[in-house]
């Protein structure tokens, strides 16, 4: 092939073709590849074991084997693709949090070396800020989304989104969104079975956002109009706060590595009718909590309320029930879906 797709994932071409090709034909051995792809059998075998290291490929005896023999008789089996992509996500991001926490200890360093100097010299920029307290980030982040002109992309690795959470992120993304912003989110698929989060989700993309799921990522970005970038300072402990990226190298991976994980994943609203079509025999159970908020006789405000979605998103929820069931009212979309055992 002539393109090396994976890059971005820190594969060479060659570990590409190989990965590749054992996708496509599962078994084949060493002696197979060397001749298909034109490698020296050096090479095969070096670029094998990276691709066992990063855990892409299995089988074709151990290296000690390979290099004894000259000769494989156990063949070559791919990883799932989500499975590679996903571990391969992981190792970038965990290179790109340590080459931004590599940059920001520059700093200090200049700092110290700054008393040295006789001559008067402007500070160095380094493009990297890390800010530990909550408010200033959140503060940091509202300036970045007001000044905003052209599109704000995101990635969330939670498999749930908390209430404050829901609420501190809807006014800043729907702004974005009003003011003609393209918005991109990316959540992980088991977002999907908690019915706030969901909520949410349907209520940005009734706004003109786009959202996708991919099947697993720890990757937390957020990037605005593609010139900074937002990342934890450590993706597993919130409490170290996070880092402002504008210097163009890291700025660019970080991009490259949301568009990764923005391919490898699948749209909202496909995924949610995939779930009616396999077999569903009932509403989802973010519609059966529309449902016995509607039947509890309460106003439309106290239902949305309760789910956690603005008045708007919860009277549409309504009209698609009402839809969904054949009735003309409320009343009549009650028993129905009584009669049916929806609620």
């Amino acid at each position: 092939m002539s393109t090396n797709e994976m890059s971005y994932l820190g594969l060479t071409e060659e570990q590409e073709q190989i990965y590749r090709l054992c996708l496509r034909e599962p078994g084949i051995g060493i002696d197979g590849l060397i001749d298909q792809l034109r490698l020296s059998p050096h090479a095969a075998r070096e670029e094998l074991g990276r691709l066992r290291e990063l855990g892409l490929l299995r089988g074709g005896g151990t290296p000690q084997q390979e290099a004894g023999s000259g000769t494989d008789e156990d063949g070559l089996a791919a990883a799932d693709p989500d499975v590679a992509v996903a571990r391969l996500l992981d190792l970038r991001l965990h290179e790109l949090h340590e080459k931004l926490q590599q940059v920001t200890e520059l700093q200090p360093l200049v700092a110290s070396l700054r008393p040295e100097s006789t001559a008067q010299q402007p500070p160095t920029v380094v493009g990297i800020e890390q800010i530990t307290d909550p408010p200033k980030i959140r503060d940091r982040i509202d300036d970045l989304a007001f000044f905003a002109r052209e599109e704000v992309s995101l990635v969330e690795p939670a498999t749930a989104l908390r209430p404050e959470d829901i609420e501190q992120d809807r006014p800043r993304v729907l702004r974005c969104l009003r003011r003609g912003l393209s918005v991109r989110t990316v959540l992980v698929r088991k977002a999907l079975d908690h019915a706030p989060t969901v909520s949410y989700l349907r209520e940005l993309e009734s706004h003109g956002a786009r959202v996708r799921l991919i099947s697993h990522t720890t990757a937390k970005i957020q990037m605005y109009d593609r010139r900074t970038a937002v990342v934890p300072v450590h993706p597993e402990e919130s409490s170290r706060g996070a880092l402002f990226a504008q210097e163009s190298g890291l700025v660019s991976n970080i991009l490259a590595m949301f568009e990764s994980i923005w391919a490898e994943s699948d749209d909202l609203g496909a995924l949610l009718g995939e779930r009616r079509s396999e077999g569903e025999d009932g509403p989802s159970e973010l519609e059966r909590m529309v449902l016995r908020a509607m039947c509890s006789g309460g106003k439309d405000e106290a239902g949305a309320r309760d789910l956690g979605v603005s008045v708007r998103t919860y009277r549409r929820y309504i009209a698609d029930l009402m839809q969904l069931l054949g009735a003309g009212n409320r009343p009549q979309a009650a028993l129905l879906a009584r009669e049916r055992g929806w609620i």
